[in-house]
């Protein structure tokens, strides 16, 4: 088919890839997407997955057959690490290798309204992106434009680059993503919080914080970043980002100059306000995200969902929104399923579902929404090659006993025996999976009515602080499983 393309860091441009050939690893939602719209440009795509059976071919056998000599670049799903043999062997050859993500910026088109590509507010960070995306797209919708959040939240962001009717993206990334992400220039973006996870993906906390800081790259208007997290803040101080560029800290105290927080229980602004030297702009409530607390009230609201707010009120912001809209939009949010959602309050005792907390990070997170000896924590799952200790420390204090599931559950076992060794662990034997969470349901409900009668503020709080795939598709189908036997002794809540 005659010599590849010349693909250096940036001229494999749209008009490139029409005539390209691209090889698509993986068929996941985003593998699938990439595949759609390359054909629709007339670029000849290549699907190699080992388990999807409409993939053109599987791993072994392109690889065989030395196809990668005519390739001239790879579309990777997030997926797949970079030690992956066909990785290795594209990078070996000197073959590009791109995200969905790349991809997307690439293919970028402009706005039906005119002005260019709609402008990327990015976010990433161990927790909190959907719902900082999230919470931002309701901001933006409440200014009045035309916006989608998508990326690691669910929309490949490859269709919405690509739709022509959209004013600005509110992108959620990943590490995974970000990996192979190298053209990327927001308009602004965040990094929210940095902790060990995916480290059997990444090889090192240090590389998997390297990749969260490809999202400041470039940066146009604003990188933010968690005063509280010095790791954020290095990536912010080594970033390579445009001229004119600021860093905007959040902080859940009185914010100094450059930094968005909170002043007793208001939400401010010391970073984009004209004048934030002197005074601080008012953006919204706390009351305003009482909704957020899963029923327990402004009081019950756990502070990393102010954090959210803040980091989401910012972005929008260096977009250019009224502060209005960041009240506004905070306060039409609705979450999605599994994020501290209240499944029922009976008989003295409230059952909580955060199945989403798939780590440490997000684990440590809920459990500091509830009042000391309160919880029966319902946790375990695929570790992930985390540990546990720092997690286990922190909230001891937070729990009356615990309920182990999963087939990973030793490290957490072992972080409870070291640093609670007071708090009663019960085992659910991970054997017969299909009635795991009923037995675990029906562990936490005796443990939890013994307490419940001799004290107020009872807690079932399912927050795994691990991954789902060990016996369950997901972190959505553990939550519901937790749901369906909660509501099945409890259906009247």
């Amino acid at each position: 088919m005659g010599d590849r393309l010349t693909v250096g860091g940036s001229d494999l441009t749209r008009d490139a890839l029409a005539s390209a050939r691209v090889v698509v690893a993986g068929l996941g939602v985003s593998g699938r997407a990439a595949r759609d719209v390359l054909a629709g440009l007339g670029a000849h795509v290549t699907t190699v997955d080992d388990r999807a059976a409409d993939a053109d071919t599987d791993v072994t056998g392109f690889l065989a057959h030395g196809a990668l000599g005519s390739t001239d670049v790879v579309v990777v799903s997030p997926g797949w690490p970079p030690t992956h043999p066909l990785l290795v062997a594209a990078r070996a050859g000197g073959v590009p290798v791109w995200s969905e993500v790349e991809l997307a910026w690439r293919l970028r088109v402009d706005r039906a309204a005119g002005g260019g590509p709609a402008p990327w507010l990015a976010v990433t960070g161990t927790n909190g992106k959907t719902t900082t995306v999230e919470m931002l797209a309701s901001v933006l919708r409440a200014a009045g434009r035309r916006t989608a959040a998508v990326g690691n939240v669910g929309t490949p962001v490859v269709l919405a680059a690509t739709d022509p009717d959209l004013d600005v993206l509110a992108v959620e990334l990943s590490s995974f993503q970000l990996h192979h992400t190298t053209s990327m220039a927001a308009q602004a973006a965040a990094v929210l919080n940095v902790a060990a996870d995916h480290l059997d993906w990444h090889g090192s906390l240090d590389a998997y914080a390297e990749d969260k800081g490809r999202v400041f790259t470039g940066v146009e208007v604003a990188c933010v970043y968690n005063a509280a997290d010095p790791t954020t803040e290095h990536l912010v101080r080594e970033a390579d980002v445009q001229d004119g560029a600021v860093a905007v800290g959040f902080t859940l105290g009185a914010p100094g100059v450059g930094q968005v927080g909170l002043v007793d229980d208001v939400l401010v602004d010391r970073g984009f306000t004209a004048l934030r030297h002197t005074h601080a702009g008012e953006l919204a409530t706390v009351a305003d995200l009482a909704h957020l607390s899963g029923g327990a009230g402004a009081s019950g609201l756990a502070p990393h969902v102010v954090q959210n707010a803040l980091a989401a009120g910012a972005l929008a912001l260096a977009h250019g929104v009224p502060p209005e809209a960041v009240r506004d939009g905070l306060r039409a949010y609705q979450p999605g399923a599994h994020r501290i959602a209240t499944v029922a309050d009976a008989d003295g005792v409230r059952w909580v579902d955060d199945s989403k907390a798939t780590n440490a990070h997000a684990a440590a997170a809920a459990l500091a929404a509830f009042g000391p000896g309160s919880v029966v924590w319902i946790a375990g799952g695929l570790a992930k090659g985390a540990t546990f200790d720092a997690l286990v420390a922190a909230r001891a204090d937070r729990l009356h006993a615990v309920v182990l599931i999963g087939v990973d559950a030793g490290p957490l076992a072992d972080a409870l025996a070291r640093h609670a060794p007071d708090v009663p662990v019960v085992r659910v034997d991970p054997g017969d999976t299909g009635s795991v969470m009923t037995r675990a349901v029906t562990e936490a409900a005796r443990l939890a009515a013994a307490r419940a009668a001799s004290a107020d503020g009872t807690t079932v709080l399912l927050a795994p602080a691990s991954a789902s795939m060990d016996q369950f598709a997901s972190y959505a189908a553990r939550g519901e499983a937790f749901a369906a036997e909660v509501r099945a002794r409890h259906p009247r809540g």
